[in-house]
């Protein structure tokens, strides 16, 4: 969790530019190469044109080849492009083909050609190459159906192009997840990092609400490898624990006056490691990625190690008289590191905790996300051989607070070279960089107000991390390649509100109630009652949010700016089910005729039919 909060108006200079007319460097580039986000790394022009028609046909033979076209012919059809058939040998005219050689190896692991002409042909020496240079196609077919004649050798400049989620406290709902998959795909981004909760089997005492079930988890993840997005897991820890040890106190960090941290894990304790470690393999259980985000940052935000003598204690005797408290932290980190390594996967860690102050050396290969500037520098960890990836606080959009300023990054050229506090001249040992979400205000915003913020971030770390961080002479020339490719296939209209405003008998059983239902700028409702606005309020806040199962939703004076009376209209069963749009919880009825939220697979949420009233 990152505390610190901004203000950044930058919204409505977002929807201004969005809509500002193509500068004219820029309608040059344009004439020279068609428009993709990211921009095309080269472009050869050839005489003619490529044109699609309904009789394509997508050429491929190997069954890797098929894969790949299967998915763009899925994609081709939800973009309105109709049922075009995946055949084997014998292209022709008007056919794409999809091929994938090996020996091409100067395309490398995700680099692609792509030749349009009579028929039009993605060559990858992957497929995950070849799936890259359809995303480039789909780009291109959303602008029209006639693709000029030419050549393309597509290749990024960095393995990791990323976005890091935390559904850690906040719930973030599927199907914004799996826009986000799509989104991140079509623009060439490939690893999602999101810290969350997997309701677990092994530790039902930690199933407060935050959590998504398994099966959840494993469509998402099998959305993820059919668009070549990883999907990294993270339990933050030793620091920021709470949402798994608030119902184990015996496993919480007690300070020299009795106090117990319920967010800091002990990590002297054996007990500790081992619940810990036992999280990762259930987790094994449903990601299928090769690596791990531990986290390990800001463990002792706002307190200090001197609060803990038993930290030290723990140091000094594995590590001799000379280590530091902060060695046991390290300690900490490594036997994770180990425990990853024995499965097959890779460490991640944040750079905070990395001061040096310790003694003990941070496990060989433990990549580095880099966010703030501490003392030891992203110079100084790639010299130690860290991989390094840049997780800058300036890429940012924190709920109810800071917000990246993507024009302004893009304006000063930024490219993952520039870490927080030192800017190095090399690219080597950089793996990438990544745009972080974080909840710290929870009722700070929407889902989709996020999501308005979110896309133009999006395309600017996708264009950043593959290629030129600066293909156009302005930003609004930038901006105007996000409107031209549009959405991914299969994005949907989270906005869009299934019913007309109006006045309405909500009735669930044998409760029901009138209400004005109106829609709300971003695209949720208001439900307004004779007594007032159904909200949300009451029990323990998170972040400023009423999380807690079982809290009740009732009439409060109506407050356009509560994001916690807004709600969405979610079809089911013939009727809708009430989610609200902050703690994601749809309403229940209780036994004694109460509406509360509650988790989905914990009571059976209501089902509500909308009656119009004159």
């Amino acid at each position: 969790m990152r505390r610190r909060l901004r203000a950044c108006g930058v919204l409505a200079a977002l929807a201004l530019l969005f809509a500002a007319p193509l500068p004219a460097s820029a309608e040059a580039r344009q004439e020279a190469a068609p428009v993709t986000v990211p921009a095309l790394t080269d472009w050869t022009p050839a005489s003619g044109s490529y044109t699609y028609q309904r009789s394509a046909r997508l050429v491929a033979d190997s069954a890797t080849e098929r894969r790949v076209a299967d998915t763009l012919a899925d994609d081709l059809r939800e973009a309105g492009h109709g049922t075009v058939p995946v055949v084997r040998g014998g292209a022709r005219p008007g056919d794409i083909v999809i091929d994938v050689q090996p020996s091409r190896t100067s395309l490398g692991a995700e680099g692609y050609e792509l030749r349009a002409g009579s028929r039009l042909s993605v060559t990858g020496a992957t497929g995950t190459g070849a799936f890259y240079g359809t995303r480039t196609l789909l780009q291109l077919l959303a602008q029209g159906d006639r693709i000029p004649a030419g050549r393309s050798v597509d290749v990024p400049r960095f393995k990791e192009r990323g976005v890091g989620v935390c559904a850690c406290y906040i719930h973030v709902s599927m199907p914004w997840l799996e826009n986000l998959v799509r989104e991140m795909a079509y623009q060439k981004l490939n690893q999602l990092l999101l810290e969350l909760k997997v309701r677990s089997d092994a530790h039902p005492e930690a199933n407060t609400w935050g959590y998504y079930t398994k099966d959840e988890i494993r469509r998402l993840v099998a959305l993820g490898e059919r668009y070549h997005v990883e999907i990294i897991p993270e339990i933050n820890s030793p620091g920021h624990m709470d949402p798994w040890i608030e119902n184990r106190p015996d496993l919480q960090l007690t300070d020299s006056d009795g106090n117990r941290q319920p967010s800091r894990l002990d990590i002297t304790r054996p007990e500790a490691f081992a619940y810990y470690t036992s999280l990762i393999d259930e987790y094994a259980q449903v990601f299928t990625s090769a690596s791990w985000h531990m986290g390990a940052d800001e463990y002792m935000l706002g307190s200090d190690f001197a609060k803990y003598p038993q930290i030290l204690k723990y140091a000094q005797d594995k590590y001799g008289p000379g280590a530091t408290p902060q060695d046991a932290f390290i300690d900490f980190v490594n036997r994770v590191h180990a425990h990853a390594a024995g499965k097959g996967k890779k460490l991640r860690i944040w750079n905070d905790g990395l001061t040096g102050a310790n003694t003990v050396p941070v496990a060989a290969g433990t990549t580095v996300e880099h966010w703030l500037n501490v003392a030891t520098k992203p110079s100084r960890l790639r010299a130690q051989g860290h991989p390094l990836m840049n997780a800058a606080y300036a890429l940012y959009l924190v709920r109810g607070g800071f917000h990246s300023d993507t024009k302004g990054l893009y304006d000063q050229r930024w490219d993952p070279r520039s870490f927080e506090g030192e800017t190095l001249a090399s690219a080597d040992g950089i793996t990438g960089a990544k745009i972080s979400l974080w909840p710290d205000n929870g009722r700070g915003e929407t889902e989709n107000e996020v999501a308005v913020a979110l896309w133009p971030a999006l395309r600017h770390i996708a264009q950043a991390t593959w290629g030129d961080p600066h293909p156009d002479a302005i930003y609004a020339g930038f901006t105007a390649r996000g409107a031209a490719v549009g959405h991914a296939p299969g994005w949907r209209d989270l906005a869009r509100v299934p019913v007309p405003d109006g006045s309405y008998t909500l009735s669930a059983g044998t409760r029901s109630f009138d209400a004005e239902v109106g829609r709300t700028a971003d695209g949720y409702v208001t439900v307004r009652t004779a007594e007032g606005c159904m909200e949300i309020r009451g029990g323990k806040l998170t972040l400023n949010v009423p999380l807690q199962p079982g809290v009740e939703a009732a009439p409060q004076a109506c407050d356009p700016g509560s994001t916690l009376q807004r709600w969405q209209l979610e079809p089911a069963a013939g009727g809708y089910q009430l989610v609200n749009a902050i703690t994601r919880m749809p309403l229940g009825v209780t036994d004694d005729g109460r509406l509360a939220q509650y988790p989905p697979d914990q009571r059976t949420a209501a089902v509500w039919h909308l009656s119009s009233r004159p």
